[in-house]
């Protein structure tokens, strides 16, 4: 199993609270793609970081050996409809709850 640590990136810094109701939706089914890898044990965790100098997302990822976190991350909603991109960054170890 490889594990990431992801960064959404949004395509500009005050977009939490300036979104356009295309956005808003996109980011609906952000929220529900991310859900749904989520209790397929693909996601370990998610959620946005309300960073002062510009909020982004988070996600954790378990992924198996022969997947690409770049083919999974590209299926994102918002990332396919070109409003903002993701970071990945490999982790040596996840431990986890539950």
């Amino acid at each position: 199993m490889k594990a990431y640590l992801c960064k959404f990136i949004p395509p500009r810094a005050d977009f939490l609270t300036t979104m356009t109701a295309d956005e808003a939706k996109w980011m609906k089914q952000h929220g529900a793609f991310l859900d749904d890898l989520l209790a397929k044990g693909v996601v370990v965790a998610h959620g946005p970081v309300m960073d002062p100098n510009g909020g982004y997302g988070v996600s954790l990822y378990q992924i198996a050996d022969g997947e690409s976190i770049e083919a999974i991350t590209s299926q994102d909603p918002i990332v396919k409809n070109g409003a903002g991109h993701y970071e990945h960054y490999p982790m040596r170890h996840l431990a986890a709850r539950g």
